[in-house]
Protein backbone atom coordinates (compact mmCIF):
# COMPACT_ATOMS: atom_id res chain seq x y z
CA UNK A 1 0.00 0.00 0.00
CA UNK A 2 1.31 3.70 -0.86
CA UNK A 3 -0.22 6.89 0.44
CA UNK A 4 1.15 10.00 -1.44
CA UNK A 5 0.27 13.50 0.68
CA UNK A 6 0.03 16.02 -1.67
CA UNK A 7 0.49 19.19 -0.42
CA UNK A 8 0.24 22.98 -1.97
CA UNK A 9 4.03 23.01 -2.08
CA UNK A 10 5.17 19.52 -2.36
CA UNK A 11 4.30 16.14 -1.52
CA UNK A 12 4.96 13.51 1.28
CA UNK A 13 4.34 9.96 0.53
CA UNK A 14 3.71 7.25 2.55
CA UNK A 15 5.06 3.36 2.21
CA UNK A 16 3.06 1.25 4.52
CA UNK A 17 4.31 -2.75 4.16
CA UNK A 18 3.25 -5.57 6.18
CA UNK A 19 6.55 -6.51 7.31
CA UNK A 20 8.94 -4.57 8.27
CA UNK A 21 12.84 -4.47 7.65
CA UNK A 22 13.63 -7.91 9.62
CA UNK A 23 10.60 -9.37 8.29
CA UNK A 24 8.05 -9.34 11.31
CA UNK A 25 4.69 -8.03 10.63
CA UNK A 26 3.53 -4.72 11.72
CA UNK A 27 0.18 -2.44 12.02
CA UNK A 28 0.32 0.59 9.47
CA UNK A 29 -0.50 3.80 12.11
CA UNK A 30 -3.13 6.18 11.16
CA UNK A 31 -1.62 9.41 10.38
CA UNK A 32 -2.80 13.35 9.59
CA UNK A 33 -1.03 15.46 7.71
CA UNK A 34 -1.32 19.38 7.83
CA UNK A 35 0.43 22.02 6.55
CA UNK A 36 0.61 25.98 6.65
CA UNK A 37 3.19 28.20 5.14
CA UNK A 38 6.01 26.99 7.97
CA UNK A 39 5.85 23.51 7.29
CA UNK A 40 4.03 20.37 7.64
CA UNK A 41 2.98 18.64 10.86
CA UNK A 42 2.09 14.92 11.24
CA UNK A 43 -0.05 13.54 13.89
CA UNK A 44 0.36 9.59 14.26
CA UNK A 45 -1.32 7.23 16.44
CA UNK A 46 0.65 4.81 18.58
CA UNK A 47 -1.49 3.96 21.22
CA UNK A 48 0.78 1.71 24.39
CA UNK A 49 4.16 3.56 22.76
CA UNK A 50 6.74 4.81 25.10
CA UNK A 51 9.52 7.19 24.25
CA UNK A 52 12.30 4.65 24.81
CA UNK A 53 10.25 1.80 22.38
CA UNK A 54 9.65 4.86 19.85
CA UNK A 55 12.15 5.38 16.47
CA UNK A 56 11.96 8.31 14.67
CA UNK A 57 14.85 8.43 11.84
CA UNK A 58 15.56 9.84 8.52
CA UNK A 59 17.82 8.65 6.09
CA UNK A 60 18.43 11.06 2.52
CA UNK A 61 14.65 11.75 1.70
CA UNK A 62 12.91 9.45 3.98
CA UNK A 63 11.21 9.62 7.03
CA UNK A 64 10.63 6.10 8.94
CA UNK A 65 8.52 6.09 11.97
CA UNK A 66 8.80 2.66 14.21
CA UNK A 67 7.29 1.73 17.35
CA UNK A 68 6.49 -0.97 19.67
CA UNK A 69 3.60 -1.18 22.65
CA UNK A 70 3.83 -2.10 26.11
CA UNK A 71 1.15 -4.85 27.09
CA UNK A 72 1.35 -4.97 30.86
CA UNK A 73 -0.33 -7.35 33.23
CA UNK A 74 -1.36 -7.29 36.97
CA UNK A 75 1.81 -6.46 38.81
CA UNK A 76 1.45 -9.27 41.37
CA UNK A 77 1.28 -12.14 37.85
CA UNK A 78 3.77 -13.34 35.90
CA UNK A 79 2.77 -13.99 32.30
CA UNK A 80 3.19 -17.41 31.71
CA UNK A 81 1.16 -17.85 28.23
CA UNK A 82 0.01 -15.22 25.83
CA UNK A 83 -1.96 -15.32 22.32
CA UNK A 84 -1.70 -11.27 22.02
CA UNK A 85 1.22 -10.39 20.77
CA UNK A 86 2.33 -6.45 21.06
CA UNK A 87 1.66 -4.43 18.23
CA UNK A 88 4.48 -2.83 16.19
CA UNK A 89 3.85 0.38 14.10
CA UNK A 90 5.29 1.05 11.12
CA UNK A 91 5.01 4.21 8.87
CA UNK A 92 7.70 5.55 5.95
CA UNK A 93 7.39 8.56 4.17
CA UNK A 94 9.35 10.66 1.28
CA UNK A 95 9.66 13.97 2.05
CA UNK A 96 9.63 16.52 -0.88
CA UNK A 97 13.05 18.75 -1.35
CA UNK A 98 11.23 21.89 -0.10
CA UNK A 99 11.19 20.14 3.45
CA UNK A 100 14.06 20.89 6.03
CA UNK A 101 14.83 16.98 7.18
CA UNK A 102 17.50 18.30 9.37
CA UNK A 103 15.07 20.75 11.39
CA UNK A 104 12.65 17.97 12.37
CA UNK A 105 10.73 18.49 15.74
CA UNK A 106 9.12 15.03 17.63
CA UNK A 107 7.15 15.37 20.13
CA UNK A 108 5.01 11.96 21.82
CA UNK A 109 2.25 12.68 24.20
CA UNK A 110 -0.96 10.23 25.24
CA UNK A 111 0.01 8.07 22.45
CA UNK A 112 0.59 10.71 19.85
CA UNK A 113 3.14 11.33 17.88
CA UNK A 114 3.70 14.91 16.70
CA UNK A 115 6.47 15.50 14.19
CA UNK A 116 6.95 19.09 12.69
CA UNK A 117 8.55 19.36 9.41
CA UNK A 118 10.00 22.91 8.47
CA UNK A 119 10.20 24.27 5.45
CA UNK A 120 13.01 25.28 3.76
CA UNK A 121 13.49 28.87 3.91
CA UNK A 122 14.25 29.30 0.14
CA UNK A 123 11.00 27.43 0.06
CA UNK A 124 8.65 29.64 2.13
CA UNK A 125 6.49 32.09 0.35
CA UNK A 126 7.74 35.78 0.61
CA UNK A 127 6.98 39.20 0.13
CA UNK A 128 8.98 41.54 -2.39
CA UNK A 129 8.50 45.04 -1.89
CA UNK A 130 8.25 47.20 -5.13
CA UNK A 131 9.92 50.18 -5.57
CA UNK A 132 8.47 53.09 -7.88
CA UNK A 133 11.98 54.77 -9.25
Amino acid sequence: MSNEVQTRHGRATAEATQAGASGAPHRVPPVDVFEDESGITLLADLPGVSRDRLSVRVDGDSLTIEGTAEVTGPREMELVYGDAQPPVWRRAFTLSRELDAGRIEAQLKDGVLRLTVPKAEEARPRRIEVRVG
